[in-house]
């Protein structure tokens, strides 16, 4: 459990929070019980499942009349104004709406933002985050708060995207330097490891003629809602899987990656190696895997390990492209 979150059952345990008929978006399995909780990122969507939680990817936004709503509170600020708006719309008149987030990621200015917005919060600390809560009444949430819980247009207004998305509102230099080295002759069936919001796939679907079927993969439900709105290509179909842990749904001819960065502990293998890895097992033989990380990252001896071959495409001193060959 995090920090956020074991101050949020702190708050219950102590009595100043008393729980009603409730929602948790962005859950974890906190000491609650008859919640309805979302969560759009695979891994942790999977584990409320085991945990037999009430959880589905996404709320429907229509309304639901809840007595009271918990949001925990994630790095993105512009991610927490619109979960905050969707919170807003879910509530009963009269709710009462608790938010938590840890200190290092910025939760206390984001109290003072809520208070600015609707008149004042109750709030405790503990575990190096806080919590705060106050209750719904006619006051709505700033305009720019409600705008977010859509998708918006980014780049050169043809993308749709969402807060909280890797590089969610531009297109990042990573990807932008990747297509510049994927080839035009590709054919077969493609996929697009960790698709995000689909500039990858849209340029190959555009360029390379031969594909015959790209599969665009996904561990956050949220990037894929944007994908889809990007992507009208039928050859293009959309999975919310963790990558990690489920197989891909096909073997493939060719496979384009731009892996999560994953600062983990040295020991543990990184998100970005075990999407090698996990590349390596839906590759064909012979098939390729073009794959652009941050250059100082040590994925080298994953894929000596896992591929015949491998080659440096472009190094521009802050990336570099890779292309491998199973």
């Amino acid at each position: 459990m995090s920090q956020a979150g074991r101050a949020l059952a702190h708050a219950f345990d102590t009595g100043a929070l008393a729980h009603r008929r409730a929602f948790l978006l962005r859950a974890e399995p906190v000491a609650l019980r008859d919640v309805d909780a979302e969560q759009s990122l695979r891994p942790e969507f999977l584990r409320l499942q085991r945990a037999r939680w009430n959880v589905v990817a996404r709320l429907g936004d229509d309304g639901g009349g809840y007595e009271q709503g918990l949001v925990l509170l994630t790095k993105h600020k512009e991610e927490n104004f619109a979960n905050i708006a969707r919170a807003w719309k879910l509530l009963a008149p009269g709710g009462v709406l608790a938010c938590a987030g840890a200190n290092d990621d910025g939760a206390a200015s984001l109290e003072k933002n809520v208070a600015k917005a609707f008149g004042g919060v109750t709030q405790l600390s503990k575990f190096h985050s806080r919590v705060f809560w106050f209750t719904k009444t006619d006051r709505e949430p700033p305009d720019y708060w409600r705008r977010l819980t859509s998708l918006q247009a980014v780049g050169d207004g043809t993308w749709l995207s969402q807060p909280g998305l890797f590089s969610w509102d531009r297109i990042d230099d990573g990807s932008a330097l990747l297509v510049q080295h994927l080839p035009p002759d590709l054919t077969g069936t493609v996929a697009d490891f960790g698709c995000g919001w689909g500039f990858l796939t849209r340029h190959l679907l555009a360029q390379a003629h031969g594909i015959v079927h790209i599969d665009c993969i996904d561990a956050e439900h949220r990037a894929l809602e944007a994908a889809e709105a990007n992507i009208t290509d039928p050859r293009a179909t959309f999975h919310w899987l963790d990558l990690t842990t489920e197989p891909a749904p096909a073997s493939y001819d060719a496979i384009v990656c731009n892996p999560p960065f994953h600062s983990g502990r040295a020991a543990t293998p990184s998100l970005g190696q075990q999407m090698i890895e996990a590349a390596t097992r839906a590759l064909k033989p012979g098939g390729q895997l073009f794959m652009v990380a941050n250059r100082g990252l040590p994925y080298e001896p994953t894929l000596k390990a896992n591929f015949t071959s491998f080659e440096t495409l472009a190094d521009n001193n802050k990336f570099r492209i890779t292309r491998a060959v199973r």
